[in-house]
């Protein structure tokens, strides 16, 4: 059974980071991750998220969810190519449309490995709770969608993933629960704080820019 929250002890690493989507740009995430001095036996990465669609290093980024150094949440693009492989054609379709054609043009091979990868991003975690001494940092794909967080507490499937409505809105309101909420989904053009909520999509399979915070 998927469990839908997850929590991770800080302590254990020296420095932990927190990365924007990355849609298929692996090259661009270890270029970024160089600069920042990363070190892949002490330190951890936490991905909001979207690893997959529109760019061309899809398995890659799919395959890191195999490493001790990585950790993530599921975005709806994870979630669209689940629904894709095991729903409807209408399903499929909806993959197809957001970014999905790189499955459609694997061979054989990588398109049973890239299968196997996905049904792994049934077991990812939609919340993850990170805490950094006695900061606790709240992960997630696209929303937190209560005023007040609480671990374990019943959330919509569909609002953690694809909400967007705080943003739109232009909302600066904090999110009680938690000292720091980290999202994607959204992009923006450079990594932006409303109340305690903070947005790192910057667009990095369409401009390069890939996003990473570093929380500890």
């Amino acid at each position: 059974m998927t469990e839908i929250y997850k929590k991770i002890d800080g302590s254990k690493y020296k420095k932990i980071f927190i990365v924007g989507d990355l849609h298929g740009s692996y090259d661009l995430l270890v270029n970024e991750l160089e600069k920042t001095g990363f070190d892949f036996v002490n330190d951890l990465l936490i991905s909001v998220g979207d690893l997959i669609d529109r760019g061309p290093e899809n398995i890659k980024c799919l395959e890191l969810i195999n490493f001790d150094w990585f950790e993530a949440v599921r975005g709806n693009h994870e979630q669209l190519a689940i629904n894709g492989l095991e729903g409807n054609r209408q399903s499929l379709y909806a993959w197809l449309y957001n970014g999905g054609s790189w499955y459609f043009e694997l061979d054989p091979i990588q398109k049973q490995k890239a299968e196997k990868l996905i049904k792994q991003c049934k077991e990812l975690p939609l919340i993850i709770e990170l805490s950094v001494g006695e900061k606790k940092i709240v992960i997630a794909h696209a929303d937190y969608p209560h005023n007040e967080y609480e671990y374990g507490k019943e959330i919509s499937n569909k609002g953690v993933i694809w909400n967007r409505d705080r943003v739109e809105n232009d909302s600066h309101i904090s999110i009680d629960g938690a000292d720091m909420f980290v999202f994607g989904h959204t992009p923006m053009r450079e990594p932006e704080q409303m109340g305690n909520r903070f947005y790192i999509d910057t667009g990095a399979v369409f401009n390069g820019n890939l996003t990473i915070i570093m929380v500890k």
